[in-house]
C-alpha cells in the first residue's frame, strides 16, 4: 500500500488524543482519588495551582490539535474503498469533538468559577468545593472515556486498514 500524504495526519491525531486519554486517567486514576483525603481547604489551593499551570503552550496544543486533527481525518483521508476504518476513524472524531466539548462547555467554566469563588471563612471553601467536586469530577470522568474512546477508535482504523 502506498501511504498518503494524509496519513501524517492520522498519526498526530493519534499522539495528541492519545496524550490528552493519557492525563485525564492519570488524573482519574491519582489527582481525583488524592483529593479525597485533603481538607477542603487544601483542596481549593491545589486545584487552583493545577488550574494556573495547565494553562501551558504544550497542553493547549495538544488540547486543540487533537480534535482539529481527529475532525479532518475522518473527513480527508481516503481509506482507499475500505469502510471499516473509516467507520472508526469518524467515531474517533465524534469522541474526540466531546472531549474538547465537554471540557470547554463544562469543566473550563467549573475551574474559573473555583477561582473566582470566596474562600474567605471554612463555610466559603467548604460550600466552594461541594458546589464544584461532583460535577467536575463526573465530567472528568466522562471526557477521560470519550478521550480514550477516541484513542482506542483511530488505533482501530489504522490497525484494520494496514490489515
Amino acid at each position: 500500500m502506498v501511504l498518503s500524504a494524509l496519513d501524517p495526519l492520522v498519526v498526530v491525531a493519534i499522539v495528541t488524543n492519545g496524550l490528552l486519554a493519557g492525563l485525564f486517567f492519570a488524573f482519574t486514576c491519582a489527582v481525583t482519588v488524592g483529593f479525597r483525603d485533603v481538607d477542603d481547604r487544601t483542596y481549593i489551593q491545589a486545584f487552583r495551582a493545577i488550574n494556573t499551570a495547565i494553562l501551558n503552550r504544550r497542553f493547549l496544543l495538544a488540547f486543540f490539535a487533537a480534535p482539529l486533527t481527529a475532525v479532518v481525518s475522518a473527513v480527508l483521508l481516503p481509506w482507499r474503498g475500505n469502510p471499516t476504518p473509516l467507520l472508526w476513524l469518524g467515531l474517533g472524531a465524534i469522541c474526540s469533538a466531546l472531549t474538547f466539548l465537554i471540557t470547554a462547555a463544562v469543566n473550563v467554566p467549573l475551574n474559573r468559577a473555583l477561582d473566582r469563588a470566596t474562600v474567605s471563612s471554612e463555610a466559603h471553601v467548604r460550600d466552594a468545593r461541594q458546589q464544584f467536586e461532583p460535577r467536575w469530577n463526573r465530567w472528568h470522568h466522562t471526557r477521560t472515556l470519550t478521550s480514550t474512546a477516541a484513542l482506542v477508535s483511530f488505533a482501530l482504523a489504522v490497525v484494520l486498514e494496514r490489515g
